[in-house]
């Protein structure tokens, strides 16, 4: 009887189709990150439905996928361990705050764990993954081109203000995706991984969005998108001696800043906000110099490295960070009021004040092992993220927020699906 009931689990419970839910959720994924500010638990449920699914294929089949790249897997796990920790000096009055952390951190356990206990997904499942997301991606953008059509005059003059066009998601994250949208797409050509049929759309998906990216000028974006860029064009010159296309590309991302400039009223606006925060940020006496973007971020690191000063190997907690912060800003800079105070906008300081130095070295070895241990093998793609996510923690606390927390580990997770040992025998290329 137990033979039957174990055979009937197997049969039921096959890999290929236990593939197919993993593929249901992690599209469920992509789609519920542009859908956050109306379905916010959805994220959640995605993230849950796909960590179940692994459980599932090793309680049936007794088997865990990727065991022995435990340590890859692993290391993102490690992550939780430094909010799990905090608790152990976190104040009574912040026990709330570090609950909610941990509730908010779940996918640095449940990710890795989906990932690593199943089979690597098939290479049509990866392609129709990053597909979907250029897909989503280019539609989020045409709907903000609508709105942008409808509002130009109010949200051109918004620029001014350090604001920007409204999108879903935020458009930080968004500009952030787009960039990942662009080269996962711009991969997707080159291997010549998309039916013939599709390459003229995918072409124009993927102009679309630079366009759009420029369109909407958010600083994190753009500055991940030409690193890319320059990476490539190194990329072409050194290691395939194909000169005419690098010169190319090269002539395209001079001349993109210099069109967007005339095309888009935005691009020119977000220049000039650009020169006057750069401008208030000499200034230390008022609180008009606090209300801009950078000058704003200037005056928060600061404060952080004050915090950290007085608590250099452990840090204070990322519960307790908040109120020291408030603390140090109001001897640093007694001038300004509590609504100007802001956490540090760089993830590796906000971590340095939060866990101290001993705090940041696990963290960087705990995110950036997985791209050493594929250093040998060819993962343009996974390399891709790792730049935009390496950068854009210069200039935002990326895993602070429940999307820039999806958007980071998931694709990560999903660009290291193609490096991971298959039997795949589909001879179209497996995204890496």
């Amino acid at each position: 009887m137990r033979g039957h009931y174990c055979f009937y689990m197997l049969a039921f419970f096959s890999v290929a189709r236990l593939h197919r839910i993993a593929f249901f959720f992690c599209a469920c994924i992509i789609v519920s990150i542009f859908l956050a500010n109306w379905l916010r638990v959805a994220l959640g449920i995605a993230m849950g439905g796909l960590a179940v699914t692994g459980v599932v294929y090793a309680l049936v089949h007794k088997h865990i996928a990727n065991r022995a790249l435990w340590p890859v897997f692993g290391s993102i796990a490690t992550l939780f361990g430094l909010h799990l920790l905090a608790g152990l000096h976190t104040e009574a009055a912040n026990m709330d705050e570090y609950r909610f952390d941990l509730g908010m951190q779940l996918p640095l356990l449940m990710l890795p764990l989906a990932f690593w206990l199943l089979p690597p997904l098939p290479g049509r499942y990866l392609r129709g993954l990053w597909l979907l997301l250029i897909g989503v991606t280019t539609l989020a953008a045409v709907g903000a081109t609508i709105n942008y059509a409808f509002h130009a005059a109010e949200i051109n003059e918004s620029y001014y203000r350090s604001k920007v066009m409204p999108t879903e998601p935020d458009h930080i994250r968004f500009s952030l995706l787009i960039t990942l949208a662009v080269a996962a797409g711009v991969l997707l050509l080159e291997h010549r991984a998309v039916r013939a049929s599709w390459r003229p759309w995918l072409i124009g998906a993927l102009v679309s969005l630079v366009l759009f990216l420029h369109m909407l000028a958010v600083r994190s974006g753009e500055m991940t998108f030409y690193a890319l860029g320059g990476l490539a064009v190194l990329y072409l010159v050194l290691r395939k001696r194909q000169w005419k296309r690098a010169g190319a590309l090269a002539l395209v991302l001079l001349l993109l800043p210099v069109f967007s400039y005339v095309a888009f009223p935005t691009f020119r606006n977000k220049i000039s906000n650009t020169k006057t925060d750069v401008s208030k940020a000499q200034q230390k006496t008022s609180d008009e110099g606090k209300k801009f973007s950078i000058s704003g971020r200037l005056y928060s690191y600061k404060a952080a490295l004050n915090v950290w000063e007085d608590n250099k190997l452990f840090g204070v907690g990322k519960p307790d960070l908040e109120s020291e912060m408030a603390i140090r800003y109001a001897e640093t800079y007694p001038e300004m009021t509590s609504e100007y105070y802001i956490l540090p906008h760089n993830q590796y300081l906000y971590n340095l004040a939060s866990y101290g130095i001993v705090g940041l070295i696990v963290f960087c070895w705990g995110l950036f092992y997985p791209v050493w241990w594929a250093r040998r093998k060819c993962a343009p793609l996974l390399l891709a993220q790792y730049v935009s996510v390496a950068l854009s923690f210069l200039v935002e606390y990326t895993l602070e927020t429940q999307i820039g927390l999806a958007f980071v580990v998931f694709f990560l997770l999903l660009a290291l699906q193609g490096s991971l040992p298959t039997d795949d025998s589909d001879p179209i290329w497996r995204p890496a």
